[in-house]
């Protein structure tokens, strides 16, 4: 008999991230501390400001958590979304006019995916919606392999998309009908550059702002760097903690998020573009990125490698210019970089790790 498992389910996650982050946030000063949270992107939010007064505080965390919902009703796959409508256009073999900014986004998306060789690509969405993952719940059912290998033929592809500025925004093009695009390992980085944006336009200068575990710090929190806990895939609780400088983000890819059991074998919803499966063999992979993408680029980075799995996945750092990665493979072995080792306090001190 198979069975419907959601270990860890959303709102229980954030509970294990918000007491791990909270953990190491309370009695450190007497400063002031606001904290709001939200729930946007099917997942928990929360923005904390160290050092300012509620007055100051107060709007621009609202200011963010506003933003989050734009955001949202944009670059929504399934739901009513200017990105749902286009994904309508594409299948109906129509154009559509979308706003630049969504042009941009599609256009940076499809930079990172060419980065990626291929692994990273929102453009398969009609995959992930195959599997049943379009939805808030998911049925323990496998699709007909002869559909999947026919989205595999399709081939679709974020380069399949072409623009043409227009008055009134840009008209997107696709010479793929098979593309639909699903920004859901895209979305919630570029949430965070926005927000780090938006509280310094606020002269906000010390702040933590998560989304469902993806992390970029501001400042810091009084005399201390912002320490974050990484999810342990399989437990309750922090795998490793880590400092996380001014400007620098984290973001993990878990098979323990979005996921379904079925005869006994684990399937999530990170997708294998060349096979049309969901990946098999890692529980998760965590980025440590930094620079004037670092949010994009902790959500995006880590998918080309929890793609590529263990025997691939430096390669595929290699090609993403990631120095700081480590997957959890599915035995619970620990693969991490050289640089990221130097930054992570693992929980288990007896933890073996294979540094690469």
């Amino acid at each position: 008999m198979s069975a419907l498992h959601l270990k860890l389910p959303s709102s229980w996650l954030w509970l294990v991230q918000c007491c791990i982050i909270g953990l190491f946030l309370a009695g450190c000063s007497k400063e002031p501390m606001y904290q709001e949270e939200g729930y946007v992107f099917g997942t928990m939010v929360e923005v904390t400001i160290y050092g300012e007064t509620e007055a100051r505080a107060r709007p621009a965390s609202a200011q963010v958590m506003h933003e989050f919902q734009r955001l949202h009703n944009m670059l929504h796959a399934w739901k009513p979304s200017e990105l749902s409508d286009l994904n309508k256009a594409i299948a109906e073999g129509r154009d559509l006019v979308v706003s630049s900014e969504l042009a941009s986004i599609l256009q940076d998306a499809a930079a990172l995916s060419q980065k990626s060789h291929g692994l990273f690509n929102p453009a398969i969405g009609g995959l992930v919606g195959l599997w049943g993952f379009h939805s808030d719940t998911f049925k323990p059912s496998e699709p007909d392999p002869k559909v999947i290998a026919a989205w595999v033929k399709a081939n679709p592809q974020m380069s399949d998309l072409s623009y043409t500025p227009v008055a009134g925004g840009v008209k997107v093009h696709s010479s793929n009908r098979a593309v639909q695009i699903d920004l859901g390992g895209y979305a919630k980085g570029y949430a965070l550059d926005r927000a780090e944006k938006l509280l310094k336009e606020a002269g906000i200068r010390n702040a933590l702002v998560n989304i469902g575990g993806n992390i970029i710090a501001l400042g810091r929190h009084g005399q201390k760097l912002w320490r974050v806990g990484v999810q342990h895939p399989r437990d309750a609780g922090a795998l490793a903690v880590v400092d996380l400088q001014d400007g620098e983000a984290i973001g993990t890819s878990g098979d323990y998020q979005r996921y379904f059991m079925l005869g006994g074998k684990r399937y999530c919803h990170l997708i294998d573009p060349g096979s049309g499966y969901p990946v098999q063999g890692v529980e998760a992979v965590t980025v440590l990125t930094q620079g004037a993408r670092a949010g994009v680029l902790s959500d995006a980075d880590s998918k080309p490698l929890f793609v590529a799995g263990v025997q691939k996945w430096r390669e595929a750092a290699k090609w993403m210019d990631l120095t700081d990665a480590m997957l959890v493979d599915g035995n619970g072995g620990v693969h991490i970089t050289s640089g990221l080792r130097k930054r992570l306090e693992f929980s288990d001190k007896n933890l073996r790790l294979q540094v690469e």
